[in-house]
C-alpha cells in the first residue's frame, strides 16, 4: 500500500535544498535566453492574504515553466514599504514607522518563503532603505537636471487639525478620514514631474502593447485623454476685474447653441476680484473650498453655484445673454477654469441648471426627438443628429464640432486646440515615511539642490507623532543644514515622494544593483522590458502609467534604451469569502471565519453559539473579516495543495471563492499524485506499448505547456487532471511508467515539492527544479481518427469513430449500421444520405 505525502516534512526539506543551493538566482552573465517574471510588489502590511498567494502562485508557475523550457529566468521580490500606512500604525500603536515596517517584512517574507516560491530572494529590496531611496534621490536630481521637475501651487486636500494634505481616498464626505473635519481645498507649493512632456508618446505607445488586456489599454487611454475641441472667449458684460472676456474650453462645440450659463472656478481671477468686494461672495468661495480636488469627486458632490451678475454675450447672437455663475465642480486646474454649461446634454450642467431653474434645450436628436424643450430625466450624451442649432442643423455631431472650430477661427474668436485629461505628477506628500525630496531651500539661492555627495539624505529615526502634522518640519537638527550655494542658512525640503515614485522603478532596480548607481544601463537592458507582468487591475492606471513615463524620461535623458517597462501584462481575479455578521447599518460587527462553527447553510460564533449572519461573497478584505490566513492551510494541507487550489477553480483573470471544499479536494490531488509516484518506485518496470496513452501524455505535454504560457492555469490543470485519470485507468506497461515519469515534470510548476520528492523518489539525479520541460513527439499530436455525427432528419442520434479521410461510402455504411439510427429509421428506407468527410453523416428519411 502506497504510504501518505508528508507535505510538511518534504515542504522543508525541500525549501532548504532551493536555499541552501541558490537555484532560483538568476545570472547576469547566463548564456541561456532571458526571461523576467515579475509580480507587483507588495505592501508589507502585517501578513500576506490568498489575493498573494494567487498573484505569486501564478508568476511561479510561469518562472518555473520557463526554466524547465531552458531560459535564465529572474523573478525578484521585494516590498514597496514607504506609505500612509506606517504613520498610522505608528500614532495607533506608539512604534516607530520602520520598526513596523520592518517587522512586517520578516513576518511576510516568511510566509512566502513557506510557499515554496521560485523566488531570487539575492535582489531583495525594500523601498523604505537607504541603499534603495538614495538612488531614488539621485534619479529625481538627474530629472531636475533635464527640466523634468518644477516646482507650483497647487490645490490640496488640506486637513486643518491632522495638519496634513490627504490623499482623495482620505476625504469621507468631506472630511478627514481621522480627524473628522471638514476639509479645505488649499494651495501648496508642491514638486511636478513633467509627464505631459511625454502624453503623445505614452498615448501613442500603447496601441504597440499587443500582450496587455484591451480593458487595461482602454483606461490608459481614458486617463491620458487626448481630446479635440475649442477654445473660444464670451464677451463679458459689465467689465469684471478689469476684463471684458472669459475664456472657456469645449470638446463639445457642436452644443454651443444649447448653452445656457457660463460657470468659472472659485479661485478664477474673475471670482477673486468678485469676493474681494462683496463678503457674501468671499464666504461662498470660501465654501467652495471645502469640496473635493478631482474631476471624479466634483462629479459626485452637490453642484453649488453663485450668480455673479455678469452675462456672456453668445458669439452666434449678441442679444443671447448667459449668466455668469461661480461653480464648485470647476477648477482651476482643468482646462481654463471656465466651462460654458449645455444641461441637456452634460449629466453635471443638467444637475446645475435643474437646481437653479436655467434653460434645458435639446440641440442633438436622439432617434426623431427634435423639441427644443427637454424632459428627460438625464442628460443625453449620445451620438445624433443637430437640431435647433441654426446652420448646424441635421449634420451629425463630428461635421458640427469642425463647423464652429472652422467659424470661431474665421471670427477671431476661437481656435481649435488640442487638450489632455492628463496632468502632471505631483509628487509632494507631506509626511514623514517616505523618500525626502533632495532640495535644500535658501532665502539667498532659493532652491538648491543637494550635492549628490550628500546622498542618501536618510530619514532621521527620532521623530515623534505625538503633535499633528509632518514631524521632519520640527527636526531643526535634520531640517536645518548649510545651503550648498552660498554657504548660508538653508532648510531641508521636508516633503516627501509619492510611493508610486517608488514603484516607478524598482522593476529596473530588481535587474541591475550596482552600489554606486541606481542600474547599470547594459546590465539592466539584458533583463528589460519585463516579459511577463502581473497583478491587480486597481493598478491599472497610475502605476503603469508612471512606470511607463519613468523608462521614457530615463531614455530621454540616455539612460536607458527602453520605452515600455512591461512586454507582457495579466491582471488577476481577486479571492473572495463569505462575510459573516451581525446587525444593521453603522451597527453591523463583522466576524472572522476561524471565530465561528460553519455547517451546512449556517454559521454560529463559537464564544457563544448563537447564528451569525452570512453575508454576501466579496473580496477578501481586513475590514470585512473575510480574510483566510494562508499559514494555517499551507501548516494543514501543505503548500502544494494550496497552490494548486489557486490554479485550479476559476479562470485567472476571474475572482475565487475560497472554500474549504476546494482545498481539501486539491489536498486528496496531490495525494492521488503520490500514490502513482510512490507505487511506480515499488514496482518492477513493465514492457509493451499503449498508444493512446502515448498520445494522452504528449498532448498533454504540449497543451499544459501552451496554456501555461497564455496563463491560462485552469485548463492546464483540467488537463493534469485527464492524464491523471487516463494513467490510473491504465494496465501496466512501459508507456505507463513513462507516463508516470513524465507527468513528475509537467505537476513540477505547479506542485514544486511533491515533483522533488517524487523525483529523488525515482532515483534521478539532481533537482527537478533544474530539470528540462519533456520533449513531445509531433508524430503522437496528429489525430489518425475523427468523431463523426451521425443524424437522421436533422436529429442527432449517434456519432462514430472512424479513420480520418474515411470515404463517403465508408462513413455512410457504418452510419446505416449503427443500432440508434436504425430505431430512428423505424424501418424507413433512407430517402438520401448526405456525407461531409471527417464531420457529419446526415440521413434523410
Amino acid at each position: 500500500m502506497a504510504s501518505r505525502f508528508n507535505a510538511l516534512k518534504a515542504d522543508a526539506a525541500w525549501q532548504k535544498v532551493w536555499d541552501e543551493s541558490r537555484t532560483f538566482s538568476a545570472r547576469d552573465d547566463s548564456p541561456k535566453p532571458k526571461s523576467y517574471v515579475l509580480e507587483m510588489f507588495p505592501y508589507p502590511s502585517g501578513r500576506i492574504h490568498m489575493g498573494h498567494v494567487r498573484n505569486y502562485t501564478m508568476g511561479d508557475v510561469l518562472a518555473r515553466f520557463r526554466r524547465m523550457q531552458g531560459m535564465e529566468v529572474l523573478h525578484p521580490m521585494g516590498w514597496d514599504a514607504f506609505g500612509m500606512p506606517a504613520e498610522n500604525a505608528a500614532m495607533e500603536k506608539k512604534v516607530h514607522p520602520g520598526a513596523w515596517t520592518r517587522e512586517n517584512i520578516a513576518t511576510m517574507k516568511a510566509q512566502l518563503k513557506r510557499l515554496g516560491f521560485a523566488l531570487d530572494w539575492t535582489r531583495e529590496l525594500a523601498t523604505c532603505e537607504p541603499d534603495y531611496y538614495g538612488h531614488e534621490q539621485a534619479l529625481f536630481l538627474d530629472l531636475l537636471d533635464a527640466g523634468l521637475v518644477y516646482r507650483k501651487e497647487s490645490a490640496v486636500n488640506w486637513d486643518p487639525v491632522d495638519l496634513t494634505v490627504l490623499a482623495n481616498e482620505q476625504v469621507i464626505d468631506g472630511r478627514g478620514w481621522r480627524s473628522g473635519a471638514l476639509i479645505e481645498r488649499r494651495k501648496l507649493s508642491q514638486w511636478f514631474l513633467k509627464i505631459t512632456q511625454f502624453a503623445d508618446e505614452l498615448l501613442e505607445g500603447v496601441q504597440g502593447l499587443e500582450h496587455w488586456p484591451d480593458k487595461v489599454k482602454l483606461m490608459q487611454e481614458n486617463w491620458i485623454g487626448k481630446s479635440e475641441g475649442l477654445k473660444f472667449r464670451f464677451a463679458l458684460d459689465p467689465n469684471a476685474g478689469g476684463t471684458d472676456q472669459v475664456e472657456v474650453f469645449t470638446t463639445r462645440p457642436d452644443t454651443i447653441f444649447g448653452s445656457s450659463f457660463v460657470a468659472i472656478a472659485a479661485d478664477h481671477p474673475i471670482a477673486q476680484h468678485l469676493a474681494a468686494g462683496n463678503p457674501e461672495i468671499a464666504a461662498f468661495v470660501e465654501q467652495c473650498k471645502l469640496g473635493g480636488t478631482t474631476a471624479a469627486e466634483l462629479e459626485t458632490q452637490e453642484k453649488l453655484g453663485w450668480d455673479t451678475g455678469l452675462c456672456a454675450t453668445h458669439p452666434f447672437d449678441s442679444e443671447w445673454k448667459l449668466p455668469v455663475y461661480i461653480a464648485n465642480f470647476v477648477l482651476m486646474d482643468y482646462g481654463t477654469g471656465a466651462v460654458f454649461g449645455v444641461p441637456a446634454h452634460d449629466q453635471r450642467d443638467f444637475e446645475f441648471a435643474t437646481k437653479y431653474a436655467l434653460p434645458i434645450r435639446r440641440v442633438v436628436s436622439d432617434g426623431d426627438r427634435a423639441d427644443p424643450a427637454f424632459h428627460e430625466d438625464e442628460a443625453y450624451t449620445g451620438p445624433g443628429t443637430l437640431v435647433n442649432s441654426h446652420f448646424l442643423d441635421g449634420m451629425d455631431v463630428a461635421d458640427a464640432k469642425r463647423a464652429v472650430i472652422v467659424r470661431a477661427e474665421e471670427g477671431g474668436w476661437g481656435t481649435g486646440t488640442t487638450v489632455w485629461r492628463l496632468r502632471d505628477w505631483g509628487v509632494s506628500r507631506q509626511r514623514y515615511w517616505g523618500t525626502p525630496i533632495p532640495v535644500i531651500h535658501c532665502d539667498s539661492c532659493g532652491v538648491v539642490p543637494a550635492p549628490r555627495d550628500s546622498l542618501p539624505i536618510v530619514l532621521p529615526e527620532d521623530v515623534t507623532f505625538d503633535v499633528p502634522g509632518n514631524p521632519l518640519d520640527r527636526h531643526p537638527t535634520w531640517r536645518d543644514v548649510d545651503c550648498p550655494g552660498c554657504g548660508g542658512p538653508g532648510r531641508r525640503e521636508t516633503d516627501t515622494l509619492d510611493t508610486f515614485v517608488d514603484s516607478s522603478w524598482y522593476f529596473i532596480r530588481f535587474a541591475s544593483q550596482p552600489d554606486d548607481k541606481p542600474f547599470d544601463k547594459s546590465v539592466a537592458e539584458q533583463w528589460l522590458p519585463v516579459g511577463q507582468y502581473i497583478g491587480g487591475v486597481e493598478h491599472a492606471i497610475l502605476h503603469l502609467l508612471y512606470a511607463r513615463f519613468w523608462t521614457r524620461a530615463l531614455r530621454h535623458m540616455g539612460k536607458l534604451d527602453v520605452a515600455e517597462p512591461f512586454a507582457g501584462l495579466f491582471t488577476q481575479g481577486m479571492v473572495t469569502h463569505e462575510t459573516y455578521y451581525r446587525g444593521e447599518g453603522t451597527e453591523r460587527v463583522w466576524y472572522n471565519p476561524e471565530d465561528l462553527d460553519i455547517a451546512g447553510n449556517g454559521a454560529t460564533l463559537k464564544t457563544d453559539g448563537a447564528p451569525v449572519d452570512i453575508g454576501r461573497i466579496e473580496k477578501m478584505s481586513k475590514s470585512k473579516k473575510n480574510t483566510v490566513d494562508p499559514t494555517g492551510i499551507v501548516d494543514q494541507y501543505g503548500a502544494d495543495a494550496v497552490r494548486w487550489f489557486m490554479l485550479s477553480d476559476s479562470p485567472p483573470e476571474r475572482d475565487l471563492e475560497w472554500t474549504e471544499n476546494g482545498i481539501e479536494g486539491a489536498w486528496r490531488f496531490v495525494q492521488r499524485l503520490w500514490r502513482l509516484f510512490d507505487q511506480l518506485a515499488e514496482q518492477k518496470d513493465a514492457d509493451g506499448a499503449d498508444v493512446a496513452l502515448d498520445k494522452k501524455l504528449h498532448r498533454t505535454i504540449a497543451g499544459v505547456a501552451e496554456d501555461v504560457e497564455a496563463l491560462a492555469f485552469n485548463k492546464a490543470v483540467a488537463k493534469l487532471y485527464e492524464l491523471t485519470a487516463a494513467i490510473e485507468k491504465a494496465s501496466p506497461s512501459a508507456s505507463r511508467t513513462n507516463a508516470i515519469r513524465a507527468l513528475a515534470r509537467i505537476v513540477a510548476p505547479m506542485v514544486p515539492h511533491l515533483a522533488e520528492e517524487a523525483w529523488a523518489l525515482m532515483g534521478n539525479d539532481g533537482l527537478i527544479a533544474d530539470a528540462p520541460w519533456p520533449e513531445v513527439d509531433p508524430a503522437l499530436l496528429v489525430d489518425d481518427e475523427v468523431t463523426i455525427a451521425v443524424q437522421v432528419n436533422g436529429k442527432l442520434r449517434d456519432t462514430l469513430v472512424l479513420p480520418k479521410g474515411a470515404a463517403k461510402d465508408v462513413a455512410e455504411a457504418a452510419a446505416l449500421a449503427s443500432e440508434n439510427v436504425q430505431r430512428a429509421l423505424e424501418g424507413k428506407a433512407p430517402r438520401k444520405v448526405i456525407v461531409v468527410p471527417d464531420r457529419l453523416v446526415n440521413i434523410v428519411a
